[in-house]
């Protein structure tokens, strides 16, 4: 049995940006998960992007609570929305089956049920609303690159500890990573916010370990392990346990 792969390539950031992000950029995907450690980076990335035309709505005299949605419509566009996908995808297979297979038949089945329109619309209400209210501090920024780079930190932690719950997907093509990989995606993203939110990161990051493993023992009761819409709703719930933090 070979050893996984634990070195690191600067490749592995363009890799991670092409798969989490609609960034226009050309990447190696041969590593796979191996350049998950890179993934809170591309968090950074989509973070700051996103913060041109929500800072622009700001110096434009546009509203905290109309500039939010500037800054969720950002990450939209700058995503493919992918992760929201994924967290509506689960909402509807955790709890619209009753059994494993029917479960995973329906997080893959394109159309959205009711539980995943309640999912979307609850999330996009939580950030709305949390953003809103983080936009009227002056360090704004830096607060919502530390909650994207955090939230993404903890997709590699769940690929290394879970194994695939089916045989293809997106999270299944990319492999598992290293437990050494998920730990440089940890420690890059809480080494951020720690540069970034001060000492709001004693409350910050153990809260988003929190999040982590309460979405990981769901994952493992209803299906038995990970997809990729396990990973995106994943960055979703920690994400807004993150943005409600920074909130109050």
């Amino acid at each position: 049995m070979s050893r996984p792969d634990t070195t690191f390539s600067a490749g592995d950031i363009l890799t991670a940006i092409a798969l989490l992000s609609r960034l226009p950029v050309r990447a190696d995907f041969s590593r796979g998960a191996q350049a998950a450690w890179a993934y809170p980076l591309t968090g950074a990335v989509v973070a700051a992007l996103a913060a041109l035309p929500t800072a622009l709505a700001l110096t434009l005299g546009v509203p905290p609570t109309l500039a939010a949605l500037v800054w969720l419509a950002a990450n939209a566009i700058l995503t493919g929305a992918m992760h929201e996908d994924g967290l509506s995808d689960c909402a509807d297979g955790f709890w619209g089956g009753w059994e494993r297979a029917r479960r995973l038949e329906i997080m893959k089945d394109s159309r959205i049920g009711a539980y995943g329109v309640i999912a979307l619309c609850l999330s996009l209400a939580a950030r709305w609303s949390a953003v809103a209210i983080v936009l009227q501090s002056a360090d704004w920024v830096w607060s919502l690159v530390a909650v994207a780079m955090l939230s993404r930190a903890a997709m590699p932690a769940l690929m290394t500890s879970l194994p695939h719950a089916r045989e293809t997907g997106l999270s299944h093509a990319q492999g598992r990573p290293a437990p050494l990989t998920a730990l440089a995606a940890a420690l890059l993203a809480m080494g951020a916010t720690v540069a970034f939110a001060g000492l709001t990161a004693l409350v910050l990051i153990p809260l988003v370990l929190v999040a982590a493993i309460a979405c990981r023992a769901i994952a493992q009761r209803k299906i038995g392990g990970q997809t990729g819409d396990v990973l995106g709703a994943t960055q979703q719930i920690c994400e807004i346990t993150l943005l409600f933090a920074l909130a109050s």
